[in-house]
Formats: C-alpha cells, structure tokens, sequence
C-alpha cells in the first residue's frame, strides 16, 4: 500500500481567497479548487488552463493539497504521488466560491 510520509504536515489553514488567488487576479478561468494544507494558499487543479495548484507547489515545496471545491474529504501528497484520506479533517470555505467552468 502506498504511504504518504507527509502527514505530519498537513495543518489547519485559513484559506487566502474565494477562488484561485492567481486566476482571480488575472480573470482566468478554474475548474476544481486546491487548497495547500501548508500555507492555506488557494489555486486551480490540474484541469484548469493555468494550474496553479502545482505552480505552488513547485515554487514551495509545500506537499499536500486538500480537494477544496467544495471540500472533499481527500488530500494529495505532490512528493509521494498519493491520495489522503482526511476523514473529517476538511477547511470550511470561506464564503461562496465563484463558478468559471
């Protein structure tokens, strides 16, 4: 079974906007929302044009990623390539999320 070795790093954040901080800014579209359980920074999936989520992350360093919209219930470790139950753990949005997709 694959093991996450980062759990140890997920913490309780704040999420720092109401959508994709960078597609905000630029009036770029998303289509699913990741929230970094590090630093609480809010970018777009993998499916979205531009991808922040993983800019973040190779930028920091920063391992893990909460499915954010709307919470999920699941992580996803960039460094060990694996899925993380969260159970209960989940960040409450802030507010209403914007829809681009």
């Amino acid at each position: 079974m694959d093991e996450c070795r980062h759990t140890r790093d997920i913490g309780k954040v704040t999420p720092s906007a109401l959508g994709c901080e960078e597609c905000l800014k630029s009036g770029s579209k998303w289509v699913h929302l990741r929230l970094c359980r590090t630093c609480g920074h809010v970018g777009c999936c993998d499916d979205s044009p531009n991808r922040h989520a993983t800019k973040h992350f190779h930028a920091t360093k920063h391992p893990i990623i909460e499915g954010y919209d709307p919470p999920e219930g699941w992580a996803w470790c960039y460094v060990d390539e694996v899925f993380v139950d969260l159970g209960d753990d989940v960040t409450p949005q802030n507010g209403p999320i914007p829809r681009f997709v």
